[in-house]
């Protein structure tokens, strides 16, 4: 009776490893490059495989060794049970010899390999060499390398493997062709790792496979021996606390309600949520990770208006990314980053880690409350244009709407104005009404003082004062409050149903008129000075007529408090007025 073996277990990394290009997850780049280069007959002599571990640099290279020294070959359409590539696959083949470049690294075993390699295919059609972690060759082994790779034989094909390709010599990568492979997305991972749990036979929920998915970073072989791990660990029923328990991980939901309570600038809900995890033994590393991923899959979100497609998100992360898309905006967003990837560079050296995370979540939530100088000057600049009661008008020809007043104000017919007392207004006549009306809108509207006494008179016919000012600042001046208010003050001037128009005509620099003040209590408008004769006695001859120094105008603290836009920059920048300086 003969011995029965049992069959030995093999594990899901070695039993799932991709046999064809067509089994390769979430590198199609490399792999149909590889494919159309095989049937185009345009097959390099050497080539180069780079990315992170675990994501099928060596499995590509051999893939590729079995299409080339197939029977019939080469061929991307070889048979299953093809001899030489069963040959290839299971590590038996004199033809393919795959070399680890961190243990055969010195000069000595590059000189041997260069001396091989003239020798023809024993049974194949080409003599292949992989080296995996090429980089870990030593510069001298580089270079007793260079000249068979420049110039191989016809029948030798080389197919490096690095995880470091900014170690590889110049001179080597510039005779290779190079593939840069990608990490692979969570969702492509957590479809694969599905696909294994139905062929062996395996419940896992969704939340787990994602969740495998999230801490494998990109990497396929480690999510595949994670998983092995867990079936190891839990049987053929595989949950979401499972996973999180065996690895550290932070469940979605409570890693959603984190990145909500930032942006939602809940600092206790930050430190609260944030002490539950640190109590469950979380990976704070991690954590910053996945909140920093989180992050950006909302600011992705925001700027692609919603656009599902760039992501590579689970199901449940697209409903918190529906959810809480009013909670910040791109800018928002952006700065929140910043602060988290600050965190996670200083993380690693670190000696209280959770100390350096619970400052650093604050301060991000900080920084979603907070604004950029540039934002804060664009804010003013909308205060400033903003006046949803009134149009501004930039000339008595065209009336335009302001920026946040998309109607525009009505044009003045001179059919529909009452006419003043005067229907025209001569120079000199207007000169003068021009000092009183500007004394009275002075003392009227202090915080606009100086605004008016940067203007002119232009004309003043048919019931139309026409004022002339700088086209800066027309936004600032001409709004309901201050027509109200010129109406109010030339009506006490004895002129009634009066209109005002702004117009861009500044008056020159060199006749800005002298601020013209209202006399203090019985005090005439021109003062006396005495000016002493030889005698030293004043006498009425010797009175000068002298301008007064004008006196600071006295601002009222209430009025300028309630000023319409001190009200609208307080509100827009959630702040308080804490001292009114003249």
């Amino acid at each position: 009776m003969g011995m029965i073996f049992p069959v030995s277990y093999q594990v899901i990394a070695r039993k799932y490893r991709p046999q064809r290009f067509s089994d390769v997850v979430g590198q199609d780049h490399v792999s149909q490059t590889l494919a159309n280069a095989i049937s185009s007959d345009r097959i390099a002599h050497a080539y180069l495989f780079c990315g992170p571990r675990g994501t099928g640099k060596t499995t590509l290279a051999r893939i590729f060794a079995k299409c080339l020294n197939c029977t019939d070959g080469p061929s991307i359409d070889f048979s299953d049970d093809d001899s030489k590539a069963n040959e290839i696959a299971e590590g038996r083949s004199i033809d393919v010899l795959e070399i680890d470049g961190a243990s055969n690294r010195g000069i000595d075993e590059i000189r041997e390999l260069r001396d091989t390699v003239m020798y023809a295919p024993a049974s194949s059609k080409y003599k292949i060499y992989i080296i995996d972690e090429v980089h870990m060759l030593t510069k001298e082994a580089f270079n007793a390398l260079l000249k068979t790779l420049e110039e191989p034989p016809e029948h030798v094909k080389f197919m490096f493997a690095t995880t470091e390709p900014e170690k590889v010599l110049p001179t080597i990568m510039s005779r290779c062709q190079r593939y840069d492979l990608r990490r692979i997305p969570v969702n492509l991972i957590a479809s694969h790792l599905k696909f294994i749990c139905g062929n062996e036979s395996v419940s896992a929920e969704e939340e787990a496979l994602y969740a495998i998915a999230r801490g494998a970073e990109g990497c396929m072989r480690d999510a595949e021996s994670a998983l092995d791990q867990l079936i190891s660990f839990c049987g053929d029923n595989i949950t979401e606390p499972d996973v999180l328990s065996m690895f550290g991980l932070t469940a979605q939901e409570q890693l959603f309600a984190l990145a909500d309570a930032i942006l939602a600038v809940d600092t206790t809900r930050v430190l609260t949520e944030l002490n539950v995890l640190a109590g469950q033994g979380k990976d704070l590393g991690r954590l910053i990770g996945d909140l920093l991923g989180h992050i950006r899959n909302r600011l992705v979100f925001t700027v692609s208006k919603g656009d599902l497609g760039m992501l590579e998100i689970s199901e449940a992360e697209a409903n918190a990314l529906k959810s809480g898309k009013e909670l910040a905006s791109e800018k928002d967003l952006a700065r929140v980053l910043d602060v988290l990837t600050d965190c996670e560079s200083r993380l690693r050296l670190a000696t209280s880690k959770k100390i350096l995370l619970e400052v650093s979540l604050l301060k991000a939530a900080q920084a979603k409350a907070s604004m950029g100088i540039d934002e804060i000057l664009d804010q003013l600049k909308k205060i400033r244009h903003e006046d949803p009661s009134v149009a501004v008008q930039v000339s008595s020809k065209a009336p335009i709407s302001n920026d946040n007043n998309k109607q525009s104000a009505p044009s003045v017919k001179s059919s529909d104005v009452v006419k003043s007392d005067q229907d025209v207004v001569d120079a000199s006549d207007l000169d003068e009404l021009w000092k009183q009306l500007l004394a009275a809108a002075s003392k009227a509207s202090p915080f606009m003082q100086t605004y008016f006494q940067r203007s002119q008179p232009v004309s003043f016919e048919n019931g139309i004062f026409v004022i002339g000012l700088s086209a800066d600042h027309l936004a600032l001046v001409d709004n309901q409050r201050n027509h109200d208010m010129l109406v109010k003050q030339i009506k006490v001037l004895g002129h009634d149903n009066v209109q005002f128009r702004f117009v861009d005509d500044p008056p020159p620099e060199d006749s800005m008129p002298e601020p013209v003040l209202e006399p203090i209590g019985d005090l005439p408008q021109v003062d006396s000075e005495v000016v002493p004769n030889d005698d030293s006695q004043p006498t009425s001859n010797e009175v000068k007529k002298v301008k007064r120094e004008p006196q600071p105008e006295k601002l009222d603290p209430e009025e300028f408090k309630n000023d319409p836009l001190i009200q609208k920059a307080l509100e827009s920048f959630k702040g308080r007025i804490v001292e009114v300086r003249k």
